[in-house]
C-alpha cells in the first residue's frame, strides 16, 4: 500500500508560488546579485539561475511538514545558487526557511540551530580575515549572520513566545476545569447539607404525624382521637415553622449559608419534652457544655434523628440520650429498645443513618449504629425491668453512638 504524504499547509504553497513568481521575474530582466566574471561564478549564465530557484520553491511547500528536510535540501541548492550569478529570491526564500525549521521543527533542532549558525557567522569572520588579511573578509560573516543566525534567532524568539502562550492557555484551561470541579462539589456539598437539614427538620415531625394518624384511624375511641389529633397538629405547626426558617434560608442572598439560628444543645431539652409528648419514653443524661457551633449543631441533629427513628421503629421501651464531653471529644450515646413493634410504624428510606454519617465525618468524628446485646440485671437490680431502658431483660437494643472532636483544629 503506498505511503498518503501529507499536504503541504495552505499558506507555505502560496509562499512558494511567490517566491517562484519574484524570482522569474528578477530572472526575466536580467537581475543578478554577481557579475558573471566574479571567480566564485562556476557557471555563468541566465539558465544555471533556474534550477537552485524551482528547488528552493519546492523546498518551500515542506517548510511546515518537514522543516528539516527543507532546510537541508534548501542549503544544497542555495549552495548551486552561490556559484551561479545568483539570485535574490533564492537567498531570501532560503532564510525563511532557517525561519521555520526553528519554529516548526523539534524542539532540540529549535535549539541547535541558533547555536550553529551563530558560531559559522564568527567562524566566517574570522577564518576569512586570518587568510586574507582584508577588511573586505569580515562581510561574509555579516551575510552569514544577516541569512542564516537573524532567521534562526528571530524563529526561537517566535517559537518561544508561542510556547508560552500555549503554556498559559493550558494554565487557563486547567485552573477554568478546577474551578468547575471545585463549583461541581461546592454544589453537591451544599445540595447534600440542605438535605440533611430538610430530612431532620420536618422527619420527626412528620413520623409523629404518621404514627399518631394511624393511631387515630385504628382507635375507635374518642378521647385518643383527640389526644392523637393534637399530637398532630403540635406537629404540623412545628413542622411548618421548620419549614419556612429553611425556605427563608435558601432565599437569603446575604452570602451566609450558615442557618441564621441553628440550634444548640440548649435545645436538647425542649426536644426530648416533644419526644416524650409524641409518645416516647426518654431519659436525657447531659450536663451544659459550651462546644464550637457545627459541633452542637451536628450533636442536636444526631440525637433529633435518633429520637425519630427510635419513634418510628423502636418497641416498647425506654429511649437514653447520653452526651459527655472528655480529653476534646464529645461522646455521644442513644440506646431504644430493639425488636418487634407491636403498635404503628413509619416507613424509613434510611437517608437518617447515611445523615449523621456524614456530620459527623465532615467533622472528623467517629460513628456507629445498629443493634447489640442488652446487658443482663446484676444482683443489686440496677438494671431496669422488663418496661426499662432496654425492654426485656437480655434483649436487644439500637445503639447510636458517635464521636466528635470538641475543637475546631479538628474539623474538617
Amino acid at each position: 500500500m503506498a505511503v498518503r504524504l501529507p499536504r503541504p499547509h495552505r499558506f507555505d504553497v502560496y509562499v512558494a508560488l511567490a517566491g517562484l513568481l519574484g524570482g522569474l521575474a528578477l530572472w526575466g530582466i536580467g537581475a543578478a546579485t554577481r557579475p558573471h566574471d566574479e571567480p566564485i561564478v562556476l557557471w555563468p549564465g541566465r539558465w544555471a539561475l533556474l534550477l537552485p530557484l524551482v528547488v528552493m520553491a519546492g523546498c518551500e511547500l515542506l517548510r511546515r511538514i518537514a522543516p528539516l528536510t527543507a532546510l537541508l535540501i534548501g542549503t544544497a541548492a542555495l549552495t548551486v545558487d552561490t556559484m551561479t550569478q545568483g539570485n535574490l529570491i533564492t537567498l531570501l526564500m532560503f532564510t525563511d526557511l532557517m525561519y521555520a525549521a526553528v519554529l516548526y521543527g523539534p524542539p532540540v533542532w529549535a535549539r541547535r540551530l541558533p547555536r550553529i549558525t551563530g558560531l559559522l557567522a564568527a567562524a566566517s569572520s574570522v577564518v576569512p580575515f586570518a587568510v586574507w588579511r582584508v577588511p573586505l573578509a569580515l562581510l561574509i560573516g555579516l551575510a552569514v549572520g544577516i541569512f542564516a543566525f537573524g532567521p534562526a534567532s528571530t524563529g526561537l524568539i517566535v517559537r518561544n513566545h508561542r510556547d508560552a502562550a500555549d503554556a498559559a492557555r493550558l494554565r487557563a484551561e486547567q485552573t477554568a476545569l478546577l474551578a468547575e470541579i471545585d463549583r461541581t462539589q461546592a454544589v453537591t456539598a451544599e445540595r447534600a447539607r440542605m438535605a440533611r437539614e430538610l430530612h431532620d427538620m420536618v422527619a420527626n415531625h412528620l413520623s409523629a404525624i404518621a404514627i399518631h394518624s394511624t393511631a387515630a384511624l385504628s382507635l375507635d375511641d374518642a378521647d385518643t382521637t383527640k389526644q392523637a389529633l393534637g399530637i398532630i397538629r403540635v406537629n404540623s405547626v412545628e413542622g411548618l415553622a421548620e419549614m419556612r426558617r429553611l425556605i427563608g434560608i435558601l432565599r437569603d442572598s446575604s452570602g451566609d449559608t450558615a442557618p441564621s439560628a441553628a440550634p444548640t444543645l440548649d435545645g436538647l431539652g425542649a426536644l426530648v419534652d416533644t419526644a416524650r409528648a409524641n409518645g416516647l419514653d426518654v431519659t436525657l443524661d447531659s450536663m451544659p457544655m459550651k462546644l464550637p457551633a457545627p459541633v452542637e449543631l451536628a450533636a442536636y441533629r444526631i440525637v433529633q434523628e435518633s429520637l425519630t427513628n427510635a419513634l418510628k421503629h423502636a418497641s416498647p421501651g425506654r429511649v437514653t440520650v447520653t452526651l459527655a464531653q472528655q480529653d476534646g471529644t464529645l461522646s455521644l450515646r442513644v440506646t431504644s429498645p430493639y425488636g418487634d413493634r407491636d403498635g404503628p410504624s413509619a416507613p424509613g428510606s434510611g437517608a437518617g443513618l447515611v445523615g449523621m454519617q456524614e456530620r459527623v465525618a465532615l467533622l472528623g468524628g467517629t460513628f456507629e449504629a445498629g443493634p447489640e446485646s442488652a446487658p443482663d440485671a446484676d444482683a443489686s437490680g440496677s438494671s431496669h425491668d422488663a418496661q426499662g431502658s432496654h425492654g426485656s431483660r437480655g434483649g436487644k437494643i439500637w445503639t447510636v453512638h458517635a464521636t466528635l472532636p470538641t475543637t475546631l483544629g479538628g474539623t474538617e
